[in-house]
């Protein structure tokens, strides 16, 4: 009988750092399952759904004796989460079963051989291995994420594009009607290598990066994506296909631009998003020297105008957008200040960071 100790917390915290690829529902049932190899008191917990596979490894205490067994992981973390956080657990792996205990609970479960986990067949070569702050890449893919397409057909915008060039990192996604850009400085130059994460994989990333100090390290292969963090190794399958050329998308020197608070153009647009009709949600926005009004209607006729005083003297614009791509855009910027472009009533819109070229993001019309 070889046995594990630890308290709940952290036991759990590590079973919750593998088990978000974890689908319930699989046509290989060892696939609901988490791999547990315990090495003297070190345990590594390695989970997987034939594309992404997440390995970590934690101290915990226990005898010197080792064993490998699967079992279910999310039957495991809803027993654990019924336990409070101090107690000591134990598990013990028995033949095909793997025994629970904490205070008086014991709980028997049943276990599939570790020989039959399919582990994911990592590629012969990757690319050379670069590094930024786990803070920095949690934060260019909260600035992107959202513009990802869901189960388009074309199945290369379901993710975010990364490309690595010189000491430039930038990340991009669109879904057709919008793009989102965002760039870091990398403090090593690299080669340069272009990749598309599919959308699992960059939303998994998300949940797991910390804002605590640490470097997340990346490397691409043909068809595969390395990560390591924390204590943490994730492998991710790529998504082949051609991503569109985003440069050509991202307009330039549109003549008139208008500078003004994220925050009030937020809540303006969030005001009049209520009384868009549900399948359309377009809003439009009146363009005048010193006025922007927002205006929308619905299929009863009820309708909505707020106005916001800008610090403009350019074209008067009529422009129907998605409000729902302009809420998205703004909510999850972090300044003070936004710029927004625009050329003409047919023409793309571009946002940005006033004096600050890491972020674009554009935004194609809708007629209203």
């Amino acid at each position: 009988m070889i046995v594990l100790k630890a308290t709940q917390d952290k036991v759990l915290a590590v079973l919750q750092s593998v088990a978000g690829i974890v689908e319930r529902r699989h046509t290989l049932p060892i696939l609901a399952n988490v791999l547990i190899r315990k090495t003297g008191s070190s345990v590594q917990l390695t989970t997987s759904d034939l594309e992404i596979q997440i390995r970590t490894t934690a101290e915990l205490d226990g005898d010197n004796g080792s064993f490998t067994t699967t079992v279910g992981a999310r039957k495991l973390i809803d027993i654990l989460r019924t336990m409070p956080a101090d107690q000591t657990v134990s598990l013990e792996s028995n033949q095909n079963k793997l025994i629970l205990k904490g205070g008086k609970s014991k709980f028997t479960l049943q276990t599939l051989p570790a020989e039959d986990f399919p582990l994911v067949q990592e590629a012969a070569s990757f690319g050379p291995t670069f590094s930024v702050p786990q803070k920095t890449l949690k934060d260019l893919l909260g600035q992107v994420s959202f513009a990802m397409a869901v189960h388009d057909i074309r199945y290369y915008l379901n993710g975010i594009l990364f490309v690595a060039e010189g000491k430039q990192l930038s990340l991009v996604a669109t879904d057709g009607h919008r793009l989102a850009f965002a760039s870091a400085t990398l403090d090593v130059e690299v080669p340069k290598q272009e990749v598309i994460l599919p959308r699992k994989t960059v939303l998994e990333m998300q949940r797991l990066l910390s804002d605590a100090e640490g470097a997340i390290e990346m490397q691409f292969a043909s068809n595969q994506a390395r990560f390591s963090f924390g204590g943490m190794e994730f492998v991710s399958k790529l998504v082949e296909g051609k991503f569109p050329d985003y440069n050509r998308v991202i307009p330039r020197n549109h003549k008139n631009s208008i500078t003004l608070g994220r925050l009030a153009l937020l809540a303006s647009l969030q005001r009049t998003a209520i009384l868009t009709s549900e399948k359309f949600k377009g809003v439009r926005l009146n363009i005048e020297p010193g006025t922007l009004r927002v205006a929308s209607n619905n299929a009863e006729q009820e309708e909505a105008v707020d106005e916001l005083d800008i610090d403009y003297g350019g074209d008067s614009i009529e422009i129907g957008f998605n409000v729902t791509y302009l809420i998205d855009a703004l909510a999850n910027m972090q300044q003070e200040m936004v710029k927004v472009e625009l050329s003409d009533s047919n023409s793309s819109a571009l946002l940005t960071i006033p004096d600050n070229a890491t972020f674009k993001y554009v935004v194609m019309p809708m007629r209203i």
